[in-house]
C-alpha cells in the first residue's frame, strides 16, 4: 500500500494554529521588557512552525537557523547528533529560544542546548511543536510546548517522511513502509 494511503489527521490545522498563537502569547509575556530575542530554528523540520510563530510574536526578535542530523537512514535516530550548519550570528549575551519541530529521544535538543550554553547567551529556552514522551532517552526541558503526541510517525507542518509531506497544513500520521 502506498504510504499516502496510510495518512491520517492527528492534529487538525485549526488546532495547530490556535496552539501556536498561545505559544506566541506565552513567549511575549515571558520576554516582556527584555528587548530583542533570537529565535533559532532547527532545520529542516522547524521552518514552517518557526515562520508562523515568529509572525505572531509582538516581542522584537531575530531569526537564525542551525542544521543538525541524527537520523542515519532517514527513519531511525542514530543517537549521535552532528552539526551540519552553524548559526550566522553570535548569541553571546542574547535571549535565545530554540525552535524545534519535535522532541523525540531528546538527543538533538540536549546537544543543541549544550552547544548554545557554551556561547553564553543571556538566557536559553526551548520551544517545540511536538513531543513524544514515550521515546525520551535523555531528560530534556521543553519550556514552550505545542502538543504531546503518541509514538507514531508524524508528518506535516514541516515534519517529513523521507522528505515528503512537509507542507501539509496539519499534523498527520503515516505508517512507514518496511
Amino acid at each position: 500500500m502506498p504510504i499516502e494511503d496510510t495518512l491520517q489527521t492527528l492534529i487538525p490545522e485549526a488546532e495547530v494554529h490556535a496552539r501556536i498563537e498561545a505559544l506566541a502569547r506565552q513567549i511575549d509575556a515571558d520576554y516582556a521588557g527584555a528587548g530583542e530575542i533570537v529565535l533559532i530554528g532547527v532545520l529542516r523540520g522547524a521552518f514552517i512552525f518557526l515562520a508562523d510563530l515568529s509572525r505572531r510574536l509582538a516581542t522584537p526578535h531575530r531569526v537564525d537557523f542551525i542544521a543538525l542530523a541524527s537520523y542515519d537512514d532517514g527513519t531511525r535516530s542514530s543517537g549521535v547528533v552532528r552539526l551540519i550548519m552553524d548559526l550566522r550570528t553570535s548569541v553571546t549575551g542574547k535571549h535565545v529560544v530554540i525552535v524545534e519541530d519535535i522532541v523525540d529521544t531528546g538527543y538533538t535538543i540536549a546537544y543543541l542546548t549544550e552547544i548554545l550554553q557554551a556561547r553564553h547567551p543571556a538566557s536559553l529556552r526551548t520551544c517545540a511543536l511536538l513531543r513524544k514522551l514515550e521515546r525520551h532517552e535523555v531528560d530534556v526541558r521543553v519550556d514552550y510546548l505545542g502538543f504531546d503526541i503518541p509514538d507514531v510517525w508524524v508528518v506535516g507542518y514541516g515534519l517529513d517522511y523521507a522528505d515528503r509531506f512537509r507542507t501539509l497544513p496539519y499534523i498527520g500520521v503515516v505508517t512507514p513502509e518496511d
